[in-house]
């Protein structure tokens, strides 16, 4: 198992979109693979895997190369948000029930964007004497009806096609106010490179976020482990909780349970339970 704890899968059954999917993922986060590598952990022959790189190749995502392929895409690359929001429901699920766990009534929160933060909002549902801080418009959508909630959205540019608030009157507002909890959603979780996001203007709303909050919590699931994106958000030992669905043992889980940071595992079909550290 490597630093993203990535596994060998059964996965010789699985639909050719779904598995140029994962390679793909792979690509992505590291910027190479092995038709080898990819062979034995995905169960399937090399033959196979040939087929999937050259119809990666063809959709300009990847470049062939002897025993392999290299990425096209950049670490700022970005999938569309829609396709976050379906990627890992379940596990978001979780995490945002057990995330919503730490809060108290009467605590004010920092949401941030993302479709695990939105996880989140959803969990907040019939709260009462909450005040939430957001630069998401969907967690106003989310959370606009309800009577116990105090709502305060921050002022800025919406990212089209993003629903994320930024630019520099976003920042001002984090500056201005102090909460309890800022509950963060991120690209990716490297305990040495730390918090990553695609996005340079989301990373500096995100790095505001956590300056504003006494106690900062990433909520993340399993695939964002070990992964790097373009923009530095904060140096991991800067968050005080993850909340994933990674199991106990994953590098990243083992490596900042050690350095200190609190880790609540959670999986879709258990109840949570917080690792030591």
């Amino acid at each position: 198992m490597d630093l993203s704890g990535r596994r060998v899968i059964s996965c010789g059954l699985m639909e050719p979109y779904h598995r140029r999917d994962q390679i793909f993922r792979q690509l992505v986060d590291t910027g190479e693979v092995s038709i080898a590598q990819l062979a034995e952990e995905l169960n399937v022959s090399e033959m196979t895997v040939r087929r999937d790189l050259e119809a990666l190749e063809a959709d300009g995502r990847a470049r062939r190369v002897r025993g392999g392929a290299i990425s096209l895409v950049s670490r700022a690359y970005e999938p569309p948000l829609a396709v976050r929001t379906s990627t890992a429901a379940a596990a978001k699920a979780a995490i945002g029930q057990a995330a919503a766990e730490l809060v108290d009534d009467g605590d004010t929160l920092v949401l941030d964007t993302g479709s695990t933060a939105l996880a989140v909002a959803r969990c907040l549902r019939g709260r009462r004497g909450l005040t939430v801080v957001t630069p998401s418009p969907l967690v106003v959508m989310e959370l606009g009806s309800e009577p116990g909630i105090r709502l305060y959205i921050v002022g800025g540019y919406v990212r089209t096609g993003e629903f994320s608030v930024i630019g520099g009157d976003a920042e001002d507002t984090f500056r201005r106010v102090n909460c309890d909890l800022a509950f963060i959603g991120v690209a990716g979780v490297h305990p040495e490179r730390g918090l990553t996001e695609y996005n340079s203007d989301d990373a500096r709303i995100k790095r505001a976020a956590i300056a504003a909050a006494r106690r900062s919590v990433v909520v993340a699931d399993e695939t964002k482990l070990g992964k790097l994106a373009f923009a530095l958000v904060a140096p991991a030992q800067d968050i005080d909780s993850l909340v994933t669905d990674a199991p106990r043992g994953h590098p990243v889980v083992a490596r900042l349970a050690m350095s200190g940071t609190e880790v609540i595992c959670v999986q879709a079909d258990r109840q949570p339970g917080a690792a030591a550290g």
